[in-house]
């Protein structure tokens, strides 16, 4: 062996090697095989995390909207990243989805969110702009009189309408 040295933020060791009988120098990579982030379906079912269909939800929802795809895909394939646990629900994932899009773009987010939640009727849809909007003015009047945001958790947010 010739060279040892980390690479790529010290996840990968990096060798530089020579055969012994060709004398010809070649490189190879280890890298650590972690195990996947799980996701926990609404049936109980596990599955790996895959960034790709989390990637198409997005995409489906911002379509024809002026946005730039590489945001969807930092969101998507950082997610893992993100995520402290080895098993995370899709609950969890979609309302992490619902909060990225709300920030990004209203539209992105009522059409992920119709989808979400399973909008059955016009009636909810509406409800979910006003909700939407509603958040937008409480947010602006906080702002005004310069009151500390009170942090809540996804689940109470999205209980609420606000995610």
């Amino acid at each position: 062996m010739l060279d040892s040295r980390p690479s790529d933020e010290g996840s990968v060791i990096r060798r530089r090697r020579e055969c012994p009988s060709c004398k010809r120098r070649f490189t190879t990579y280890e890298r650590a095989n972690a195990e996947p982030l799980m996701v926990i379906k609404r049936s109980g079912r596990r599955e790996p995390f895959d960034p790709n269909k989390l990637l198409r939800g997005l995409t489906l929802a911002t379509q024809k909207r002026k946005l730039d795809p590489e945001v969807l895909y930092k969101f998507a394939f950082g997610f893992e990243d993100t995520v402290k646990e080895m098993e995370i629900t899709s609950e969890e994932i979609g309302l992490r989805a619902l909060a990225f899009l709300r920030e990004l773009d209203p539209v992105a987010y009522i059409r992920f969110a119709s989808v979400y939640r399973e909008f059955a009727s016009p009636e909810q849809f509406i409800e979910e702009i006003r909700r939407l909007e509603g958040g937008k003015e409480l947010l602006q009047r906080r702002a005004l009189v310069e009151e500390p945001e009170e942090e809540m958790d996804l689940e109470t947010a999205a209980k609420l309408g606000t995610v």
